[in-house]
C-alpha cells in the first residue's frame, strides 16, 4: 500500500483528486447513494455508493467510510478500508480520519515515508493551496485544525472566504458570530459574521441561506428574512422546506411568514417532506394540523404534494464534508 500512495500522491500534485467521470449508470447510482447520505439514511447509502467507488469515484471511498462510521458510532473494519481507499487517492479529509481513529499507530495503515497522516493530507492540499485554489484553502482549515495550530487555520479560512470558496464563508459566518476573532463590540461582529453569511448565501449555499435568514428574522428584516427561507426551501434544505411549509398552514405563526393562508399548499410540502425524507417535524406537523383541512382539502392536497415530490434538487440535511 505504502508504495501506491506515494505514486498517487506525487501524481496528485499535478492535477485534481476527484477521479474520473462516471458512466451514467454508475453516475446514477452515486447520485442515489449521495440522496440518502444527505438524508442520515446511511446504511441505504452504502450499497449505492459501492456501486461508484468500485468504479474509482473517490468521493464515494471517502461517504463509504463516513457512512460506516458513523451509522456504527467509530471506526470500523469497513470505514478503514474505504478510508484507505480513498487517501491512497490522494483524498485529504479520509487521511485525517485515519489520523483520528489511529490507524497507523494502532493498525501499521501508515502514509509513505511518515507515521502522520494529517502530515499528507499537508503535503497534498498545501501546494494546491498556494496556486490559488479556494476549496483547498478551505480544507486547510481543518488539516491545520487538526495539527493543533488554529491561528493558521483560521488564517487560511479567511483567505478562502476572500477567495470564494462558499463553504469558508459560510463556516466564518458561523465561526465569528460564535466568537472567533477580536471585535470592538457585538453589533460589529454580528454584522461581520452577516456579511459572510450573505456572501456564501448568495453564491447558492444553502444552509447559509437558512441561517441568514435567521438572523433577519431576529433582526425584524421579516421580509428578506422570508425570502432567503423561501431559497434555502427551493435548494432543497429541510429546516428551510419545513418554515416554508408551515408558514403556509399558519402564517401567524411568525412574523416572517409574509404569505396569504393556504392549506393546502402546506399540507402538500409537509406531505411531500415526510414521503421524501420522512422528516420528523413534519409528520408531527401534519398529525397535529389536520383539522385545518377539508376530507376534499386533504384529497387535493395530497395530489399537489407529487410536484412537491419531483423538485430538484431533493431534500438535504446539509451535512458537512468532514463533521463529527
Amino acid at each position: 500500500m505504502k508504495g501506491s500512495i506515494a505514486l498517487l500522491l506525487s501524481a496528485l500534485l499535478l492535477g485534481p483528486a476527484s477521479g474520473w467521470a462516471l458512466d451514467a449508470e454508475t453516475q446514477a447510482a452515486k447520485d442515489e447513494g449521495m440522496i440518502a447520505y444527505n438524508l442520515g439514511f446511511l446504511l441505504d447509502a452504502v450499497p449505492h455508493l459501492e456501486v461508484a467507488a468500485e468504479a474509482g469515484d473517490v468521493d464515494a471511498m471517502y461517504y463509504l467510510g463516513e457512512s460506516h462510521r458513523i451509522a456504527h458510532m467509530g471506526m470500523t473494519r469497513e470505514a478503514l478500508a474505504w478510508y484507505q481507499r480513498a487517501a491512497e487517492h490522494g483524498e485529504p479529509y479520509a487521511m485525517l480520519r485515519l489520523d483520528e481513529g489511529g490507524a497507523c499507530r494502532l493498525g501499521d495503515v501508515c502514509p509513505e515515508g511518515g507515521d502522520d497522516w494529517r502530515q499528507a493530507a499537508l503535503e497534498v492540499t498545501l501546494p494546491k493551496a498556494e496556486e490559488g485554489d479556494p476549496g483547498a484553502m478551505g480544507v486547510l482549515f481543518d488539516i491545520y485544525s487538526a495539527l493543533e495550530q488554529p491561528q493558521v487555520a483560521d488564517d487560511w479560512l479567511e483567505r478562502a472566504g476572500k477567495a470564494g470558496d462558499a463553504e469558508s464563508q459560510y463556516w466564518l459566518g458561523i465561526l465569528i458570530g460564535d466568537g472567533l476573532g477580536d471585535y470592538p463590540d457585538d453589533a460589529q461582529r454580528e454584522e461581520v459574521a452577516e456579511a459572510w453569511l450573505r456572501r456564501a448565501a448568495e453564491q447558492g449555499h444553502a444552509p447559509a441561506m437558512n441561517r441568514l435568514s435567521a438572523l433577519l428574522s431576529q433582526e425584524g428584516e421579516y421580509e428578506e428574512a422570508w425570502e432567503w427561507m423561501d431559497n434555502a426551501s427551493n435548494e432543497g434544505h429541510i429546516d428551510g422546506r419545513l418554515g416554508v411549509g408551515w408558514c403556509y398552514l399558519e402564517p401567524d405563526r411568525d412574523q416572517k411568514c409574509l404569505v396569504k393562508q393556504d392549506v393546502v399548499k402546506g399540507w402538500a410540502i409537509l406531505f411531500a417532506m415526510v414521503e421524501e425524507s420522512g422528516n420528523v417535524s413534519a409528520e408531527w406537523l401534519l398529525k397535529t394540523r389536520d383539522e385545518l383541512l377539508t376530507n376534499e382539502q386533504l384529497e387535493e392536497a395530497e395530489a399537489l404534494a407529487e410536484e412537491w415530490l419531483a423538485k430538484e434538487p431533493p431534500l438535504s440535511e446539509f451535512p458537512p464534508r468532514f463533521g463529527y
